[in-house]
């Protein structure tokens, strides 16, 4: 059967089907779609031939190699949309904007929002305390322990984050009163209007409500760390607390951070945020 192939092969002029592929100046590897191509030729040729009853090469399916999928690269606030979405949230009296704050400008994760009490902060000396997270387990809500460097350290706040704190204290103690004998202590900071913990999702859901009227950029509540860093800096925070605050461990690290410090208009803006908290 081989010969009579060749045969055909050599009969046929070169690029045509079922002959010798055309010679190209250029080497090129072939693709597997040209060698099966040119093997169902030859295969053909067989057949026409009765030298074979079918042709093999029909039933053969070639598998597409699929191109290694792209990853979306997550989308961050500029310090603008931060701003805007604070203030936003400030004048819609939004019950969890001090939440909101520390997630900002501390770069604090859901769970360590939530899962925060009074006890870990300290108002008079601007410094809170991350010990706690506040997580959903199948059908509870647990309080874990945070064992991180964070956990031993405190955080110090800036002036934003302890008015905001302010404000929260005052606002709790509203709810305190009207539920009466209904409230329920825990300690936390932020808590429902009976003083139960806060669900993580209902959180999720007020920050995507804040972000629609806010008309920012929609992103998770996670995706607002990479935003933490160029807020400090607006907010003029000192490089050697904005360090503490991120976790650095060398200043040059973060002043790397502050060279590109936002414009003077949004400092002015952040400057009155912090105004009318206070």
């Amino acid at each position: 059967m081989t010969w009579r192939i060749l045969r055909k092969l050599r009969c046929c002029p070169p690029g045509a089907p079922g002959g010798w592929p055309k010679p190209s100046t250029s080497f090129k590897p072939a693709k597997s779609e040209d060698e099966k191509g040119s093997l169902h030729a030859a295969l053909t040729c067989a057949v026409e031939d009765e030298t074979i009853a079918r042709n093999p090469a029909t039933a053969v399916k070639m598998v597409k190699r699929r191109e290694p999928r792209q990853r979306r690269k997550r989308q961050a606030w500029t310090v603008d949309d931060a701003r805007w979405f604070l203030e936003s949230a400030w004048h819609a009296g939004e019950a969890l904007y001090a939440a909101f704050v520390l997630v900002l400008v501390l770069g604090l994760r859901r769970g360590e929002v939530l899962g925060l009490a009074w006890e870990q902060v300290d108002l008079d000396e601007a410094e809170l305390y991350v010990a706690e997270q506040l997580q959903r387990v199948r059908h509870e809500l647990v309080r874990r322990e945070v064992k991180t460097e964070t956990s031993e350290a405190p955080l110090p706040l800036p002036d934003l984050c302890v008015a905001a704190l302010q404000i929260r204290k005052k606002q709790q103690d509203v709810d305190r009163d009207r539920a009466g004998d209904g409230w329920i202590g825990t300690g936390l900071v932020f808590t429902t209007r009976y003083g139960t913990p806060i669900e993580p999702r209902n959180f999720n859901r007020s920050f995507d409500r804040c972000i629609i009227t806010a008309r920012v950029p929609r992103i998770t509540v996670h995706g607002t760390r990479k935003t933490c860093a160029s807020l400090l800096a607006a907010l003029d925070v000192h490089p050697r607390v904005a360090m503490r605050i991120l976790r650095h461990s060398k200043v040059a690290v973060t002043m790397e951070i502050y060279t590109e410090a936002p414009s003077d208009a949004t400092r002015d803006a952040l400057r009155k945020l912090g105004d009318w908290l206070t």
